[in-house]
């Protein structure tokens, strides 16, 4: 009966090789000891076969692995000492085998047998393994490769001068950071199936020559290197402890965030306790070295590294058998921690606020308080970080400390922080522009006297980012500058009024679309980049984007050359952008009361800036316009707004009546919300009253009744 199955474990198809493994499930479950003796005969055969092909290598090994699973051969008396000891052989030859494959399944069939057998398997294996690891570790391409990845990217293998910007890789540096490495990935896998394989077991191999190879790979120029070492590491610090579950359901995490505290607090366990830990436990021994590498990868400027760093950081943590020796590492780690729950990776953040909850326990707050010095050293790094997406981050951080923690907390580094946003303000990458601009606002608007003299500074940034490209920069610009009005009141008046001002009297003096690029390319833009048109300037040659790896996105620097949003190709501003973010910043002060007799002056030039229709943009302004009409309305009340309905009823109307889809039905939002807010009867009085011929556009909409 086993030559079907055997055959097809031996198919070239896989689905024939799947079948085949389901097969030999049933057939374990099913015959007696003396006719699977018959089918091991027949695999070590297979196996021993050096010119079999790599199909029916990679089947005999998965159908081993299978064998060595299956509850029956774990017993004691059915193991075969003789198959065991040949397939062990076997399968460490075979790690060098070309095909990925055949290598793969060949360290899972390693990792069964130290699940099956235990950690002398690692022992009788460990040199093989080690050097597997090592030998593969370091690659340098070939001549013809070389020269084929420089023609591919297109760029120069000369090296670039020190202190300049990075316009154009190496193609060698490119290599290296993104090629494949040789059977490094598949010798790291096999130590990570033996290690998971053994368990507690694997505690008296954790030495010093052990961890100086994986942090290595931890330490390597290449990222897919990086990554696996990371999921080496996961494995490896789960096996300080006897009988310990590491996926986050631990006895020992289900602590109160009082007792987490108050361990917090504490020096300690005392030498005794830590010296015998530390005996028991190689995990925590090497404690600090773990600490450090895992916060280096918490922090890389690769997604994919930073999640496995954050897998390896979880289990680190929670195989740790109290809280008092989690509280040790927390300086190194809980701030990569905190900054990761708002990473721009969407599984990188998930993953990492899990993780925070897990570990807190609802003390989260407390234990940033606690740690703020570290805390706030590692927020002002990572706005140098080479990554935009990571000062994106570091941004939306250094927010949540001003509206979030006790001001007590963070006054003392509010100098520091401040002076981090403001680079970041003139950040490449509009997001970073963003989230400084929405964090320094929560800061002026929590600690308005410690903000005071960063205000000259801020206020022309904050102005900056109102008239920006980006819609959404203006939005949170217009946040930003009503939160500085709300912490200084008349102080700031001067500064934000005559902006207003100058923002509606400005559309008026719009130039038409088809004049707004005269040196740019007519051409449609790559990622946001606008051309300049070709001629001989050497600026258009030199120092230009360079492009991520893996996506065709610029890397864009901080306040540097280079990315969507540089400086050398950012358009200037034009006058109907300034209104719209004026638009938002009306929508912003209506709610506060102490401005609502400033804003007086400002509807009728607001009104007469949204009846301009000489521009191709217009219609952006008007759309804007509508969205925020109603919410101007509920912030300034029904009898104050009602005095200047009527001077933005043309502007209503006619956007209900264009072309553009997304004007017309906002328009259509916005007079709704109107009527229910004033009341459909008196809505449509007034608009009777200024103009009956809006009647009948009035009645194609679905309004309350009266």
């Amino acid at each position: 009966m086993s030559a079907p199955m055997l055959s097809q474990l031996c198919s070239a198809v896989k689905l024939e090789r799947d079948k085949g493994l389901l097969e030999l499930e049933k057939y374990l479950q099913n015959e007696k000891q003396n006719k699977i003796s018959e089918l091991l005969k027949e695999l070590l055969k297979l196996l021993s076969d050096d010119t079999a092909s790599w199909e029916i290598k990679h089947g005999s090994l998965m159908a081993a692995k299978s064998i060595f699973e299956h509850k029956s051969f774990k017993c004691s008396e059915h193991i075969e000492e003789d198959f065991v000891k040949t397939v062990q052989e076997k399968a460490l030859h075979l790690l060098n085998d070309p095909e990925y494959r055949v290598r793969s399944s060949a360290g899972e069939v390693m990792g069964a047998l130290c699940k099956l057998v235990g950690s002398d398997v690692y022992s009788e294996s460990k040199l093989v393994i080690l050097e597997g690891i090592r030998s593969n570790l370091e690659r340098q391409p070939g001549h013809e490769e070389a020269e084929k990845l420089v023609e591919k990217l297109g760029q120069s293998t000369s090296p670039i001068e020190p202190g300049a910007r990075r316009g154009s890789l190496e193609a060698t540096e490119i290599f290296h950071d993104t090629a494949g490495w040789k059977s490094l990935e598949t010798w790291m896998k096999c130590l990570q199936n033996m290690i998971e394989g053994s368990s507690y077991g694997f505690n008296r191999f954790v030495n010093q020559e052990l961890l100086d190879l994986i942090f290595s790979a931890l330490d390597h120029t290449n990222r897919f290197v990086r990554e696996t070492g990371y999921y080496v590491c996961s494995s490896l610090v789960g096996c300080g402890l006897k009988e310990r579950c590491v996926d986050g359901k631990t006895d020992s995490l289900k602590n109160t965030s009082d007792v987490i505290l108050q361990k917090c607090d504490a020096k300690g366990g005392g030498p005794s306790e830590e010296a015998a830990l530390a005996k028991e436990n190689a995990i925590y021994r090497h404690g600090d070295q773990f600490a450090e590498y895992l916060g280096k990868g918490l922090s890389d400027n690769w997604s994919q590294v930073r999640l496995a760093a954050s897998v390896a950081t979880r289990r680190f943590l929670m195989s740790l058998p109290t809280e008092t020796c989690r509280v040790k590492f927390y300086p190194e780690l809980l701030p990569r921690l905190c900054l990761n729950r708002y990473y721009v990776a969407e599984g990188v953040r998930i993953y990492s606020q899990e993780t925070w909850r897990l570990l807190t326990h609802g003390a989260g707050k407390q234990l940033v308080e606690k740690y703020m010095e570290h805390v706030v050293k590692h927020y002002i790094a990572q706005t140098e970080a080479d990554n935009h997406a990571v000062r994106e981050a570091a941004c939306a951080c250094i927010a949540e400390l001003g509206s979030k923690i006790e001001k007590r907390a963070v006054a003392p580094y509010i100098a520091k922080l401040l002076a981090a946003l403001l680079v970041c303000f003139s950040d490449d990458s509009w997001p970073v522009r963003d989230a400084a601009c929405i964090a320094c606002g929560n800061f002026v608007q929590c600690f308005p006297k410690e903000s005071r003299g960063s205000m000259p500074s801020l206020y022309p940034l904050f102005h900056s980012n109102l008239q920006d490209n980006i819609p959404s920069v203006r939005q949170g610009a217009a946040i930003a500058l009503s939160r500085v009005v709300s912490a200084y009141g008349e102080e700031s008046y001067e500064h934000i009024f005559p902006k207003l001002e100058e923002g509606f009297k400005g559309v008026e003096k719009q130039a038409a679309s088809a004049q707004k690029y005269s040196n740019l390319d007519k051409g449609p833009a790559t990622y946001g980049v606008v051309k300049q048109l070709r001629d001989n300037d050497d600026a258009l040659h030199t120092n230009q984007t360079m492009y991520s790896c893996g996506s065709l996105a610029p890397k864009m620097g901080r306040g540097r050359g280079g990315g969507c949003m540089d400086h050398q190709f950012r358009k200037p501003p034009e006058p109907w952008e300034l209104a719209d973010g004026c638009i938002h910043l009306v929508a912003e002060l209506s709610p506060i009361r102490a401005v609502t007799q400033k804003l007086n002056p400002i509807f009728p030039l607001m009104a007469k800036a949204c009846s301009y229709r000489h521009y191709t943009q217009h219609v952006y302004l008007l759309e804007s316009m509508c969205k925020q009409l109603a919410n101007i309305a509920k912030g300034l009340g029904k009898r104050p707004f009602k005095q200047h309905l009527e001077a933005f009823l043309d502007p209503i109307f006619y956007s209900l009546s264009c072309d553009n889809v997304l004007t017309s039905s906002t328009a259509s939002n916005c007079i709704i919300e109107l009527s229910n807010y004033l009341g459909p009867g008196i809505f449509r009085g007034r608009v009777e009253q200024y103009n009956p011929d809006y009647l009948t556009q009035l009645d194609t909409l679905p309004l309350q009744p009266m």
